[in-house]
């Protein structure tokens, strides 16, 4: 792959047997990874959507996410923001993160900028007669809009389907919703942990025994865009053969029942409930999350002769011949029998001893890391997923930001600018359109933008 941004310079410190990072021997500093700062202005866009255009309505996580993606990938996506508010996401700030941005920045965040890099953002009230007939010069030119309103608002606003079809036949519509277009739900709003609770995620997930627990991330609202950023490439491929557009409809609900997947079909086709497994597995034991000294480490079995090298590394050699964990549908049965003698054992060591005494054993394994640890992470360095950028809106004058996950071998996807500040590009979009300056100073003082 050709590097967009350059390679990291920092070297990491490595465990001579397990190639990770020794973290005894590292006085680990976030604030120093990765050293290099990148100015994005001179990066080349070679990505595969080189010359799509996108009109990106949408806001919060699920949507954002999927342009955000498209546009790593090399669209040029404007990002449609309320006149003087913009994203919500603008305003989610952690616990002390008001110091790290200048105030004459405007409203940003972490969050923020987790999901909107590569985007210009205009403010544009599309509740107004001009606002609209600005967006439908956009979308004339437009190859995507996606938007995640509830349904039936961008058709109270006059900017439906059909209209943006009637303006362009090639226009690819993209709505993500709480519950979809049809049904008795479909009014209702979308909310990450609503959906995840409703379509049965909260449910399975969380310690056995104990209450249901939301994930740490929102998984439902990054997989709706995942989703959706694949259904817009799908139609974008279709529209190459068919010459027209067409309406997408994406739904966090549907997208959770979906992701249920084997849980679904085993209640399907045998009416068996779930039930929460922590980190265990319900069909492979031992799988699971082990306290160490002083994390934790996640090891399994997947099958009996791996069970065997599990229980001699552990000294448990007398385990393998014991009857009621002689083959996994034994230790299935009786995993509760099973576990004293795995969490006495683990926590003699640390996690870098258990380490450094698996390298080699062919069983899976790994650390929980902390991100601290992630970050510190010979991977996470050997796979560019760290950069460090500069940000005016940021007092520290720089941003780190995520790098691609998807890596290609002729067009890469790159970060070529920063997340916007709220309607930073308006003026530079509207000239585009061919609006003169002094109409432009007259749409701001009306707050059509």
């Amino acid at each position: 792959m050709k590097r967009q941004l350059g390679r990291p310079l920092l070297q990491w410190p490595w465990s001579p047997r397990t190639g990770l990072l020794n973290h005894r021997d590292t006085n680990i500093n976030a604030n120093h990874y990765p050293r290099t700062l990148k100015t994005l202005s001179n990066t080349k866009n070679e990505g595969p959507l080189k010359g799509i255009k996108i009109l990106d309505l949408s806001r919060v996580l699920a949507a954002p996410l999927c342009t955000q993606i498209l546009a790593d990938y090399g669209a040029e996506v404007i990002k449609v923001e309320d006149v003087g508010k913009g994203d919500d996401t603008r305003y989610w700030k952690v616990s002390g993160e008001q110091s790290a941005w200048k105030d004459e920045a405007g409203p940003i965040s972490n969050y923020f900028a987790a999901v909107n890099r590569n985007k210009r953002s205009i403010c544009l009230n599309l509740k107004s007669e001009k606002g609209r007939a600005i967006f439908l010069s956009l979308a004339e030119k437009a190859d995507v809009v996606v938007d995640n309103f509830r349904p039936g608002a961008l058709e109270r606003l006059g900017l439906g389907y059909d209209v943006l079809s009637k303006v362009n036949p090639r226009i690819i519509h993209a709505s993500v919703s709480g519950y979809g277009e049809v049904g008795p739900y479909a009014k209702r709003a979308g909310y990450d942990m609503i959906a995840g609770a409703e379509a049965g995620l909260l449910h399975l997930t969380g310690e056995r025994g104990g209450p249901p627990v939301r994930p740490g991330l929102g998984l439902t609202d990054m997989c709706t865009g995942l989703f959706s950023h694949g259904a817009i490439m799908a139609a974008l491929y279709a529209r190459e053969q068919t010459g027209r557009g067409q309406r997408i409809n994406a739904s966090l609900y549907e997208t959770q029942v979906a992701l249920l997947t084997n849980v679904a079909l085993a209640w399907l086709n045998l009416g068996k409930e779930t039930e929460r497994w922590g980190t265990q597995h319900p069909s492979v034991v031992p799988y699971d999350a082990f306290k160490t000294k002083d994390l934790y480490f996640v090891c399994g079995a997947t099958n009996d002769r791996q069970f065997a090298i599990l229980c001699k590394q552990l000294g448990l050699d007398e385990l393998p011949s014991d009857a009621r964990f002689l083959t996994n549908a034994d230790r299935v049965q009786n995993r509760d029998a099973l576990y004293p003698y795995l969490n006495e054992v683990f926590q003699t060591k640390s996690t870098d001893e258990w380490i450094d005494l698996f390298e080699g054993s062919g069983l899976p394994y790994a650390p929980i890391n902390t991100m601290e640890r992630v970050f510190d992470h010979p991977q996470t360095e050997a796979t560019d997923m760290v950069y460090n950028v500069e940000f005016d809106a940021a007092k520290s004058g720089q941003l780190k930001l995520l790098g691609p996950a998807v890596k290609f071998s002729d067009t890469p996807a790159s970060i070529r600018s920063v997340p916007p500040r709220l309607g930073e590009h308006t003026d530079q979009v509207l000239r585009e359109l061919g609006i003169p300056d002094s109409e432009i100073k007259a749409l701001h003082e009306s707050k059509v933008v």
